[in-house]
């Protein structure tokens, strides 16, 4: 385990959150970090050094400060993760203001993806809360001339059970701020039952302002002498402006200035903005007439030859041939050479949009001090770097305060908008609102990958998988940032299948090229999603072709219960999700349980004997194991519709039980618009769709009336919650409608094959 120490701090980060002087700061800090005071979550320049941490102020008043690192983007990770500190210490949460960090390195990682802001801060937090209930205990103790083994921390006092005193907490502030702080290796944290909130019903903070409208989010930041931008983005990668009618834009009412932005340097757009020309206006409404007067006139460049339709059939072609082979068990070939049978089959996912029901946008101000930015960001530090890079400036002189997002999906990571902002704001020398419409966010985003996937399997004459091939093609994402990139990177490819435990004693995965035209960039589960898709349906072709229950085929194809070794999965390591394979291991059977479960629950068998059209599919990603049954039926217009879902998430010990159910529900929906709808096309290098009408998400009537989620209750560490909960819910329904018609779905989205 990663070795940590507590770190004290005082007046620096006081001051930066604007608190009273005195009281006691503690901050958790990684191993290799230097002893310094956290970055203030204010305008003031933040220090540097600190690696890790959430931070904890109490004042002597007895109110608790807690910053919370990661953004707010309706998962209530404001709602959880202080809620660990809290309970940690004892503190009552009534007494507990959550303080929004600004983006600085000295927090440690403070991108909000991967699934990651719990399971990779919760027992560093409960060291944080824990360090400062040590303290304040040890003052008590002192004070009383007592062990400090006999003293309790809880309800924001320190309790003597055996001469019933009590000292609230700000009566110990100042004693125990002077104290030494401990070694962390000498910090008890609390038995897990003693966290009385952790696990329990836990209140949405930020609810009441979200429902009353008092929450702010990107769109809604105002600053004195602010206009609004729009843009006009090269409708193609790398195109760039040949001319515009500058007159008429310039004609329209409001629009004070037309502002042209450099084109992305480099072979890679990275995060980059896309250049154009802006059009800076009085109102939103006065840059968006600006801009359609604009006519602007392109030169494409490389990549007006894209062609999503043939590059279909290119990536068909990269997996029908062999790739870079990246996992190996056994003689797969020599199997396949023995086998009675055959199963082979193609799968194709498209590129899709992250479609978030908050457009991109960010206010910039950049005076002689230096550069503020206030945005809905889940990567505050990358938005600081690229606003540095694009102004010229140091780091330490752009401040990046974080709104509240509505909805990112990872979009939110990639911090280009930002950096639009930043250079307009400098053009104008006044702050600016870079605003994107929803058409701008359909054609001139990241993209998650169009891909291709090519299964064989080879079965022995009791039907049993004796051999597994499978192949993969996709763009990946590290072409954004590198031009020359085109194979599958390790990190992707542990997204599905190098980490797919198989119980056949014979196994090949390959790796084929597939060269990026637009900008690739992850999405909510990145590619879990199509690997997920393409394993499951494959395996209910199986069962298929046995005529055997798909329930009993899944968990045959992966085996009895056991955690899966690296050479059982014929690799030299597996990426993980960043998590030491030790602490989470491939457990297959945690995966067979929730499968076994939510058949259960679903009442699988029956459905089935009785002619319900159900499917199956289940999924390990982000360290969180997940089963998914879905049930179909044709609607009066002859179209498929899902009736219920049923799905069992074992995500490990789970602070937040309401919000995991959320986001499970969530996930629920954006499986389901994935599996019906998403679809994102090009022609002439040029994304074909542009807003919800040709770009549809799934709508209230789609939804399933009954969505049911069980959460499997574990002492595990804690794994992902916000994305797991996707890659199980296409493959299900596309299992589903089989079962119903007949009819193999090997393509996204369904509506477009007329189901």
């Amino acid at each position: 385990m990663e070795q940590q120490r507590v770190v004290l701090l005082r007046r620096s980060f006081l001051a930066g959150l604007g608190l009273a002087a005195g009281g006691l700061a503690l901050g958790l800090a990684g191993a290799d970090a230097e002893a310094a005071p956290p970055p203030a979550p204010g305008p003031a320049p933040a220090a540097q050094g600190l690696r890790t941490g959430l931070f904890l102020h109490l004042a002597n008043d007895g109110m608790v400060s807690i910053v919370c690192h990661r953004s707010e983007m309706g998962q209530g990770i404001r709602s959880s993760l202080p809620v660990v500190i809290a309970d940690e210490l004892g503190a009552d949460m009534a007494r507990v203001t959550i303080v929004q960090a600004v983006g600085d390195k000295a927090y440690g990682d403070q991108n909000t993806d991967g699934s990651r802001s719990v399971r990779d801060g919760y027992e560093k937090m409960r060291r944080v809360g824990a360090t400062a209930r040590t303290m304040l205990v040890a003052a008590a103790a002192k004070r009383w001339r007592v062990p400090a083994a006999e003293c309790v921390a809880e309800g924001h006092a320190v309790h003597h059970a055996k001469s019933k005193r009590s000292l609230d907490f700000r009566e110990l502030v100042a004693d125990a701020a002077k104290l030494p702080v401990p070694d962390e290796k000498t910090v008890a944290l609390r038995p897990n039952a003693e966290l009385k909130r952790v696990g329990g019903p836990l209140p949405l903070i930020d609810g009441p302002a979200i429902v009353t409208g008092r929450a702010q989010f990107g769109a809604d930041v105002r600053l004195p002498g602010m206009l609004t931008a729009v843009i006009a983005r090269p409708p193609v990668v790398g195109g760039k402006v040949v001319r515009y009618d500058g007159a008429r834009a310039l004609a329209v009412p409001g629009v004070k200035k037309l502002v042209e932005l450099p084109a992305p340097k480099g072979g890679a757009v990275g995060f980059q903005p896309l250049g154009g020309v802006a059009v800076v206006a009085d109102t939103t409404w006065a840059a968006m007439r600006g801009r359609a007067a604009l006519e602007v006139e392109w030169d494409h460049g490389a990549n007006a030859a894209y062609d999503s339709a043939s590059y279909r059939e290119a990536l068909s072609q990269a997996v029908r041939a062999p790739g870079k082979v990246v996992r190996k068990v056994g003689d797969v070939d020599g199997a396949f050479a023995k086998a009675a049978r055959t199963i082979e089959a193609e799968y194709h996912v498209p590129h899709l949009a992250h479609a978030a029901m908050e457009p991109p946008s960010a206010v910039a101000k950049v005076d002689a001090n230096g550069c503020e930015v206030w945005a809905p960001t889940q990567n505050p530090q990358a938005a600081r770097a690229e606003v540095a890079r694009a102004l010229g400036l140091d780091e330490a002189k752009v401040t990046v305060n974080v709104t509240f997002l509505g909805g990112g999906f990872g979009r939110k990571s990639k911090p280009d908008y930002v950096a639009e902002a930043a250079l307009l704001s400098r053009a104008m020398g006044a702050p600016v609102r870079v605003q994107w419409t929803r058409e701008d966010d359909v054609q001139s985003g990241y993209f998650h990958s169009v891909s291709a996937q090519h299964l064989k399997a080879g079965l022995d004459a009791d039907g049993k998988v004796g051999a597994w091939l499978h192949r993969t093609a996709f763009p990946p994402i590290p072409s954004t940032f590198d031009a020359k990139q085109k194979t599958p990177s390790e990190g992707e490819l542990g997204l599905g299948v190098l980490d797919l435990a198989l119980s056949s004693p014979n196994v090949r995965v390959e790796a084929c090229d597939a060269p990026a035209h637009v900008r690739i960039g992850w999405l909510r589960s990145v590619c879990n999603i199509f690997h997920a898709f393409a394993v499951q349906s494959f395996i209910d072709e199986i069962a298929h072709a046995r005529q055997a229950d798909p329930r009993d085929v899944l968990l045959e194809v992966l085996g009895p219960a056991r955690k899966a070794t690296l050479a059982e999965l014929g690799v030299e390591k597996v990426p993980n999700y960043g998590a030491p394979i030790e602490q989470h291991p491939v457990d297959v059977g945690r995966l067979r349980h929730v499968i076994e479960r939510v058949t259960e629950i679903s009442g699988w068998s029956a459905a089935r004997k009785a002619g319900r059209a159900v499917g199956l599919a289940a999924h390990r990603s982000f360290l969180t194991y997940v089963a998914v049954v879905a049930a179909v039926s044709k609607d009066t217009l002859g179209k498929v519709k899902v009736d219920e879902v049923w799905l069992v998430a074992d995500a490990g010990t789970v602070i937040n039980p309401d919000r995991a159910r959320s986001q499970m529900e969530g996930a629920v929906v954006f499986g389901m618009s994935i599996a019906f709808h998403g679809a994102i096309t090009v022609k002439g290098g040029a994304v074909e769709q542009t807003n919800f009408r040709d770009y549809p998400v799934v709508r209230s009537p789609e939804v399933p009336q009954r969505i049911h989620v069980e959460l499997v209750k574990s002492d595990a560490p804690p794994g992902g919650v916000g994305e797991p909960g996707v890659p199980p819910v296409a493959p299900a329904i596309a299992n589903a409608v089989f079962a119903l018609t007949k009819q193999r779905a090997r393509e996204l989205p369904l509506r477009r094959l007329g189901l």
